[in-house]
């Protein structure tokens, strides 16, 4: 039997999902290994081991602070684990203990976010640049989220792709019964997530405002939790007058879940993803699915989506446009995103995991 401590400090944040699912589904596929689960304090109610062998335990160390380096270490040595799991990047750098490290997409490291301070973000570059090389030689193993995320960090860190294990993610649907959502319009589309530049919020924007011309009805829903880069966007939106654009800021399962199923497309205009989570729980839900065709997504929804160039506008609205108008391709993107969300599994991402962590092992042993 090993110790495994898993750093699960992003556990409520918007990659938490990964977290919280590896861990509820860790608890079924591992009947033999002890877990230490180190969440911030606020979150210690968050999630609930319902398998004695798992321990959650406080762990207030901020992201890329000094306090990471030092006192999370410290705790880290203290714990004198047989195997951690990091997963995130974020890390104690000289922490010299069996690690294993999540890496789920390089965002950090190649896009900017406008409603950052630009000097605070760019040291915060060059240190996650630091850090992302450092990890690739420390860590006994790397686990990403696709195949792209593999060849991307192999490439960045001058490191055998034979180091790194993709463990695909999945997408569940609530069992919750789906609630209305007052809307100022019947016909909708939908985008839910973070509103971060790279997200391209404001050219589905763009794209949405020609689609008025032959759909005045036809409005814009983004969810998520309003921050400044939502701020930002709904001011750029306003200035330009821009018609049917609804932030709703956060809605409760059983909401989404409504709107889900009530869009007429899922649209994801991202410049750049690890995964795309997003997109499956649509498709999950029936939703049509209009996507970018940067990054990892065509390898994540293959034919199950309808793709366009994220930074041209007009492509963008043309193939949103030939979803919305033509029920033959809706229905079939709809029975492919059905189909197509049945090959990833949880369940089998955490199996995949604890077979990373027991190689892990048996290296160090």
């Amino acid at each position: 039997m090993s110790h495994i401590v898993i750093d699960a400090r992003i556990i409520n944040s918007t990659t938490g999902r990964y977290v919280e699912r590896l861990l509820t589904y860790l608890q079924d596929a591992d009947s033999s290994n002890e877990y230490t689960v180190l969440v911030p304090t606020k979150d210690l109610e968050y999630w609930k081991p319902t398998n004695p062998r798992f321990a959650v335990k406080a762990a207030d160390f901020a992201n890329y602070s000094f306090a990471e380096q030092i006192g999370f270490k410290r705790l880290l040595d203290e714990l004198d684990a047989d195997l951690v799991h990091f997963c995130m990047p974020q890390q104690p750098v000289l922490y010299g203990g069996n690690h294993v490290t999540t890496v789920h997409d390089l965002t950090l490291l190649q896009t900017y976010n406008s409603d950052k301070n630009w000097l605070v973000f760019h040291a915060k570059q060059m240190v996650g640049a630091f850090v992302f090389k450092r990890i690739a030689r420390t860590s006994t193993h790397i686990i990403t989220p696709t195949n792209y995320v593999k060849n991307e960090f192999a490439r960045f860190a001058g490191i055998p792709k034979d180091k790194i294990t993709v463990t695909y993610e999945g997408a569940d649907i609530t069992d919750v019964a789906p609630k209305s959502v007052s809307l100022p319009f019947k016909r909708f589309l939908l985008y839910v997530g973070q509103q971060s530049d790279y997200k391209n919020i404001r050219r589905l924007g763009d794209a949405h405002q020609k689609l008025l011309r032959a759909n005045p009805d036809l409005g814009l829903v983004l969810v998520g939790k309003k921050t400044p880069s939502h701020a930002k966007n709904e001011t750029y939106f306003t200035k330009r007058n821009y018609a049917n654009i609804h932030f709703t800021g956060f809605v409760a399962d059983d909401e989404l879940a409504w709107l889900y199923r009530n869009c007429e497309a899922y649209v994801f205009p991202s410049l750049m993803e690890g995964f795309g989570l997003p997109g499956l729980e649509a498709m999950a839900y029936g939703a049509p699915v209009v996507s970018s065709n940067a990054t990892c997504l065509p390898e994540v929804y293959e034919k199950a989506a309808h793709y366009f160039d994220p930074k041209d506008i007009d492509d963008m609205a043309e193939k949103i446009g030939q979803v919305i108008s033509n029920k033959a391709l809706r229905k079939e993107l709809i029975a492919s995103g059905k189909s197509q969300v049945q090959w990833y599994s949880w369940k089998r991402m955490a199996e995949q995991t604890l077979a990373v962590y027991q190689h892990a092992l048996e290296r160090t042993s």
